[in-house]
């Protein structure tokens, strides 16, 4: 049975997985249709290696980074105290900050594969018809890209979810604050409470299962409805 802690881990997850997944989706759909865009200029290059680093770098590589970063005498702990905001280390906020870094490429990349799809003949329809280059995007891309994006999004929205080696550098094991569902499985493998663990991976499990029938599910009806389009 969870207990009340198993369920605030819980909670902590899908509120860090919620913000995490809006912020970068607010960033990433300009961003992706903006690189492959431009996908032909050398400074695009950079952005986009820059933007997948943290699909090979481990985790604990970045979170060791991001910690120095957030630290009192680190760049950002500097500003942040100056700003009588804090330290942003073994905080919620960090938390955050260290997800959206760390997933932004698994968002980021789906989304840059929809817009290549999609190419740009929408958007340069729309804007000879009189539309701005932000109305033909918003009114002709988005749109068409629609099931890419959901699953974009959820995709995110899952791997944030189960992260555990960037949120134990930066956010600690803090009961009610920063101790999300993986930790959370991790103390209970840790007191050999395995039925807890248990219980707690068959829902991170059933969730992965879910979460990847939905996302096929809206690739297969987004290419169904290209074949019937063409």
């Amino acid at each position: 049975m969870l207990t009340a802690d198993d369920l605030l881990s819980l909670i902590i997850s899908f509120k860090l997985a919620l913000i995490t997944t809006f912020i970068l989706m607010v960033i990433c759909i300009p961003l992706a249709w903006w690189l492959v865009s431009r996908r032909q200029r050398p400074f695009s290059h950079m952005i986009n290696a820059l933007c997948t680093t943290p699909l090979i770098l481990p985790p604990s590589v970045l979170g060791f980074y991001l910690l120095l970063l957030f630290s009192p005498s680190g760049l950002v702990g500097k500003i942040t105290t100056g700003l009588g905001l804090g330290v942003l280390s073994f905080s919620f906020s960090g938390l955050v900050i260290a997800s959206v870094i760390y997933s932004l490429p698994f968002i980021l990349q789906p989304l840059q594969a929809v817009f290549q799809q999609i190419g740009r003949k929408p958007w340069e329809t729309a804007t000879m018809l009189g539309l701005s280059p932000w109305q033909a995007f918003w009114r002709a891309i988005l749109p068409l890209a629609r099931n890419g994006i959901i699953s974009a999004a959820i995709l995110g929205f899952a791997h944030t979810i189960g992260e555990f080696g960037i949120v134990l550098l930066i956010g600690g094991n803090l009961a009610g604050k920063t101790q999300v569902v993986s930790i959370q499985i991790y103390n209970h493998v840790e007191a050999f409470e395995y039925a807890s663990a248990n219980l707690l991976s068959l829902i991170l499990l059933g969730f992965s299962i879910v979460v990847l029938v939905l996302v096929y599910w809206l690739q297969s009806n987004s290419r169904l409805a290209r074949v019937n389009d063409a």
